[in-house]
């Protein structure tokens, strides 16, 4: 893990109240889909706490490589992040944790994002795209202001938008299409809530399917390496993990069977 000062290439509003920034890759550093950093806001609001943000995308632009951040202006720090211009600089530690798994034989693959949860899939969308992957995208939200706008996808990614107000796609809930798609696909990726995730593996046990789904797991941490405990988890089974180290990313059953 190391900590890299580096320069802000682009700054958007890109849907509703979500912003894409894009920032400059320093040489040398590997990144992998579902992995995350700790940035750290400037010189106030609480300073010394980093915010982990998923790696939302990367880019070549020129002879330079870029990645991008997703994020909601929901608080004091990502309000901070959504202001930067380019030019100005941004601190941060990582790539950090455990990302996803793409086994070597997968071919039909199932993306599972509610709301700001879509911001990692998109790059293991991207990812899965260049490999020849069918790839279907499930993109969920309350209404059409938080659906990732699916022109921004390769086009050989199907998408399938859900929203609870009927305002974008399908009126409902994001389990629906889930169900009918779980058994086309070898591999299932997930990120989004806890709620989300508990009714996925529902349908699991409902359906009696023995298919892994791994999720990616969000919480609040202080650190993003392990020491402070704030982004621990309890599996129904017993013990304790740690979303940084352990995680972020799980088999869903590990949480929850």
């Amino acid at each position: 893990m190391q900590s890299y000062i580096t320069e802000v290439k682009e700054s958007s509003l890109l849907y509703g109240n979500t912003y894409i920034l894009w920032i400059d890759s320093p040489a040398g550093i590997s990144m992998f889909p579902g992995q995350f950093l700790m940035v750290y806001i400037g010189d106030t609001y609480a300073p010394l706490l980093g915010r982990p943000l998923s790696i939302h995308r990367l880019r070549n632009n020129g002879n330079d490589k870029e990645f991008a951040l997703l994020f909601e202006d929901t608080g004091q720090g990502t309000h901070w992040l959504s202001q930067r211009n380019p030019g100005e600089k941004i601190r941060f530690v990582g790539p950090l944790g455990n990302g996803y798994e793409i086994e070597p034989n997968t071919q039909r693959t199932l993306l599972v994002g509610g709301g700001i949860g879509c911001a990692p899939l998109i790059w293991l969308a991207d990812n899965l795209s260049t490999q020849q992957k069918d790839v279907t995208l499930l993109l969920g939200g309350r209404t059409k202001n938080q659906i990732f706008p699916p022109e921004l996808l390769p086009p050989s990614v199907e998408i399938i938008a859900t929203t609870e107000d009927g305002s974008f796609g399908q009126k409902g809930l994001l389990t629906d299409p889930f169900k009918d798609l779980l058994s086309w696909s070898d591999q299932v990726f997930s990120c989004g809530p806890r709620p989300m995730f508990e009714a996925l593996y529902g349908i699991l046990l409902e359906t009696g399917s023995s298919k892994s789904i791994q999720v990616l797991m969000e919480e609040h941490m202080a650190c993003g390496f392990g020491i402070c405990y704030s982004c621990a988890v309890f599996p129904r089974k017993g013990g304790v993990k740690l979303i940084c180290s352990d995680g972020p990313m799980f088999d869903i059953r590990e949480i929850y069977a």
